[in-house]
């Protein structure tokens, strides 16, 4: 069996990890204590609300106004979330002009860019502390399955809140992004960071890299962003494009479309893992019930 490489990624929101309360409750909740009303406020009210400035706003400002970030015409996630927020409650309170009492709207980005707002599922949890203990293995030369060198990493459709979330939730998290050592470095975003960051060769990281699509340009289902993906990973392991044959790639996420299948067709294995534990109409597709599953999978791997 020759030797291989394995370059795992795993989708973050719905899949590591998910709102410790619904969306809503936590708006509601953090806005009671800034005083709005608790008649008009609430997370029946503020659900919709939310869902079409959403959705709305999406259209409008694309991967969170990231080519409009780059001329320097707009403030990129930051501004992004604020006016997502004032527009929900805007909604809700039938006032076009966002007025909110002062500090609501960073107490919100700040709640949601920490454990505050989050919580890791508990498979994702376990799986990762055993993927941990994988890579000590792979120190003392033991392989897993045919695999001897082993990286794993995120790819979301988010901002660049995730690497900080996923820190707050007790996770080691590398340095590399999807805009490590490239120009669109002075994209505005939340993360306060550095080029010449260096992580400690000894230490051993649960996450090695961050790919989120802000950065990336591009999101799921989009083949961009695990093409970016594989080219950061390449840049960490010093490898190089003649040598990247002997890599497996393989992402996970709870997003059929978005996750398994955009994987398959940027030519990737995808696995499946349906969080609301509906698996029907996809069955024998690669898809799981617990993260739990994938280690015996990746150890079966040829």
């Amino acid at each position: 069996m020759s030797p291989r490489s394995l370059l795992l990624t795993i989708d973050a929101f719905g899949t590591i990890f998910h709102p410790r309360l619904p969306v809503p409750e936590q708006y509601a909740s953090t806005a009671h204590a800034f005083g709005l009303s608790r008649s008009l406020v609430t997370p029946e009210s503020l659900q919709p609300a939310f869902k079409e400035v959403f959705k709305a706003h999406a259209k409008r400002y694309p991967n969170y106004g990231r080519e409009l970030a780059l001329r320097g015409q707009y403030g990129g996630p930051r501004q992004w979330w604020e006016e997502v927020i004032r527009g929900s409650f805007g909604k809700v309170l039938n006032d076009n002009n966002g007025d909110l009492p002062e500090g609501l709207v960073k107490r919100l980005l700040d709640r949601f860019a920490s454990k505050e707002g989050y919580a890791l599922y508990a498979d994702a949890e376990e799986f990762l502390m055993r993927m941990r203990e994988v890579k000590k293995g792979l120190l003392q030369k033991q392989r897993f399955g045919p695999f001897e060198k082993v990286l794993v990493g995120v790819i979301s459709n988010s901002d660049d809140r995730v690497p900080g979330v996923l820190k707050s939730l007790g996770l080691a998290v590398g340095d590399t992004r999807a805009d490590q050592g490239v120009p669109s470095m002075r994209l505005a975003g939340f993360e306060e960071r550095s080029s010449s960051s260096k992580q400690e060769d000894s230490e051993i990281n649960d996450l090695d890299f961050i790919i989120t699509s802000y950065e990336a340009g591009e999101e799921k289902p989009g083949q961009a962003i695990f093409d970016v993906a594989k080219q950061q990973a390449m840049r960490d392991a010093g490898a190089d494009s003649e040598n990247f044959s002997q890599w497996t790639c393989v992402h996970v996420g709870d997003d059929y479309s978005k996750d398994y299948q955009a994987a398959i067709d940027a030519g990737w294995d995808g696995y499946y893992v349906p969080r609301d534990g509906e698996v029907q109409g996809h069955q024998g597709v690669g898809t799981m019930r617990s993260l739990i599953e994938l280690l015996s999978l990746l150890k079966g791997y040829k």
